[in-house]
């Protein structure tokens, strides 16, 4: 065998084989967003069903949940209806919104009829504002202050208590 394709081959191996020893173990959900304490990229979005325009920058003033979704999410069907829930409790004090990428109106619309909403819905056709907000995966859900500054990111399926102890970071109350 050739010594130097050896050497080459050890050379790119071993250093691989370390970076994954040392990631093993991390929590995914611990992985800190770089958008978390900038503000919240503005967007204007339809609403699904009724076409009615949604600017993010227009809600300052309260906080926000911005929760990325799809139809055809398994967990996103289980956390929806602890963010429905959440908004008819915290009504006008809290702007949740879900943007739904990846997905059809039709569908949308559906599932809303099957499983209920409480707040208002915008279809992000074209994906861009999930790309904006570098979403890779759904649901992802966006914790976002008064003035509009990020302050928290959660990965998967929201809990009551994680819902809480997110929207608490919103109030300055971490």
């Amino acid at each position: 065998m050739n010594r130097r394709v050896l050497l080459a081959g050890l050379a790119i191996t071993i250093p691989a084989i370390l970076l994954f020893v040392v990631s093993l173990g991390r929590d995914p959900h611990k992985v800190r967003s770089p958008l978390v304490g900038r503000v919240a990229p503005d967007f204007t979005l339809l609403q699904a069903g009724s076409g009615a325009v949604v600017k993010l920058s227009s809600l300052r003033g309260k906080p926000v949940v911005l929760n990325f979704w799809a139809t055809w999410c398994v967990p996103c069907f289980a956390e929806h209806g602890v963010l429905t829930e959440a908004s008819r409790q915290l009504g006008p004090n809290v702007q949740f919104l879900g943007v739904v990428y990846d997905d059809k109106e039709e569908k949308i619309l559906q599932f809303l009829r099957e499983n209920g909403s409480a707040y208002p819905t915008l279809n992000d056709g074209g994906g861009k504002t999930a790309i904006a907000y570098g979403v890779y995966g759904v649901p992802e859900t966006f914790f976002i202050d008064p003035s509009g500054k990020i302050v928290a990111k959660y990965e998967g399926p929201l809990t009551p208590q994680l819902l809480e102890s997110n929207l608490q970071k919103t109030a300055g109350r971490s």
